[in-house]
């Protein structure tokens, strides 16, 4: 009884690292989904860099507890999976909010950004960004114009004196 009790605590301590630890971690309702259905979730997350587990809620709820986040006691009703991601913030969120646009049956129940428990209406906006390729490439886009813009001024300026001359 007491090699369980130990596994037990074990598993609750890993929970609570991974909730701390990660960047972004999104509980969600996977109920209505079939097997086919979440296979290719996790086969989406994982080519995100994202892991997706299913722990009991009473596991999930100790480990919140562990780590200082006792307000997903809240969202832990029913089955509940949990997608962990430890490099990207907005992955997990954006993969699931994309897949539950053709399987309404996953939902968000709610999540933790960075050791803080976040809201629904986070977690939707943070699935609305572009990922960390698609943000430097707008900063990149950002940067590049006023030199690009500066460049289409000089060449104007330069046929506009070889028309007068």
């Amino acid at each position: 009884m007491s090699k369980i009790i130990e596994k037990k605590k074990e598993l609750v301590s890993e929970i609570a690292d991974q909730l701390r630890d990660n960047k972004a971690s999104v509980l969600v309702d996977y109920r209505g989904l079939n097997v086919d259905e979440v296979t290719e979730l996790r086969s989406q997350l994982r080519e995100a860099g994202v892991e997706f587990k299913v722990y009991k809620n009473t596991m999930t709820s100790r480990a919140a507890e562990e780590a200082g986040l006792t307000e997903l006691n809240d969202v832990l009703v029913g089955p509940t999976a949990i997608a962990f991601s430890p490099e990207d913030v907005v992955a997990p969120a954006k993969v699931i909010k994309n897949f539950s646009k053709e399987h309404e049956a996953l939902e968000i129940k709610g999540g933790v950004i960075e050791g803080s428990v976040a809201s629904l209406e986070q977690l939707h906006d943070l699935a609305d960004l572009p990922n960390y390729e698609g943000l430097v490439s707008m900063l990149l886009s950002v940067l590049q114009a006023p030199v690009r813009n500066f460049a289409y001024a000089t060449k104007a300026v330069a046929e506009q004196k070889e028309e007068g001359a």
